[in-house]
């Protein structure tokens, strides 16, 4: 009788550990908390504007998607954030030009790059994913939809960003500097009361780049990546190496392996160094970071070099945080 019981107890062992073994193919359904953390993340230190405007939404049980543009919208519109939206330095001929993109947790897409005239490319981004049959629209065919779409033509150039760049034609000599934020991003991630993901990223680029330069910020999987089974990832820095890895898509990955946020962030930075060592280049003149956050609310930062800020909304606070980072 004992015998037969240890059988049985032993079969069923091993028939629920067959249940619960994924099929070939296929991956067992993610682990959701039962009460869902928001919490909303964002670079640097105009971070934190930005997410008290975003968390305006979620507080009021609104969704991630809405929170990720309404808290970019605030830095895309202060003309003394030089970096994004107006204001924003302008290109080697005098332009601003922005790019942009949002993603929620279905791996629903828009984006936008080298758009100029309209002050929040994230929104021109979000109609391009709800009204068009496209993921992406750039130049004057983006700048063409978004005016078709109520958009408003405007001057982006302020006179502090048109007097630095007629100072830089002096010299026209381009080096740029890390953690001036002279060639950085709002990238924002965030995770609402339902526990749906959603990220926003929006940037006027390099200061002096050349005409027609997209960085990272616009393209899905190398400034942001969102997966809803996984978490939500942005970057900012040196959009040029971040493509070169798929950097936010890279860390999602990581992530669904089983590493933490701030770990899959790390795992990312490590490669970019890793691509500059195989190039025999060097790193001092260049910043990359990376924010993440899982669906379970967890969240981490990595940068490459001293310097990066993140911040962080929940419902204890908002704090300002530095980065670990690679190298000196």
């Amino acid at each position: 009788m004992v015998a037969r019981r240890t059988v049985i107890k032993t079969g069923a062992s091993a028939i629920l550990a067959w249940l619960a073994k994924p099929l070939d193919g296929w991956a067992l359904e993610p682990k959701v908390p039962a009460v869902p953390k928001p919490i909303i993340l964002s670079t640097w230190k105009f971070g934190l504007q930005a997410n008290e405007e975003a968390w305006k939404v979620i507080e009021k049980n609104g969704n991630s998607l809405d929170a990720v543009e309404q808290g970019v919208m605030l830095v895309e519109a202060d003309p003394n954030e030089r970096s994004v939206g107006y204001g924003g330095r302008p290109d080697r001929d005098g332009n601003v030009t922005l790019d942009a993109c949002i993603m929620d947790h279905n791996a629903n897409i828009g984006s936008v790059a080298c758009l100029q005239h309209i002050v929040h490319p994230i929104s021109v981004a979000r109609a391009i994913m709800e009204k068009s049959p496209h993921v992406m629209l750039v130049g004057d065919g983006a700048l063409k939809f978004a005016l078709e779409n109520g958009f408003k033509k405007e001057n982006l150039l302020t006179e502090a960003s048109e007097k630095e760049w007629r100072e830089w034609l002096k010299t026209s000599e381009y080096k740029p500097i890390v953690n001036i934020e002279n060639h950085d991003t709002i990238g924002m991630i965030a995770l609402d009361t339902k526990g749906n993901l959603a990220g926003a990223c929006t940037t006027s680029g390099m200061a002096f780049k050349l005409a027609g330069r997209v960085g990272d910020s616009p393209i899905i999987g190398a400034g942001l990546y969102v997966d809803g089974e996984v978490g939500a990832v942005t970057a900012t820095g040196h959009g040029e190496e971040v493509i070169r890895v798929v950097g936010a898509h890279l860390v999602i990955e990581m992530m669904r392996q089983g590493k933490t946020p701030k770990k899959a962030c790390k795992a990312a930075v490590e490669l970019i160094k890793r691509k500059f060592d195989l190039r025999q280049k060097q790193t001092k003149d260049t910043q990359i970071g990376f924010i993440a956050i899982n669906n379970l609310g967890e969240y981490g930062a990595f940068a490459l070099r001293k310097g990066f800020y993140y911040a962080v909304k929940d419902a204890t606070g908002n704090k300002l945080y530095k980065a670990d980072y690679l190298v000196k």
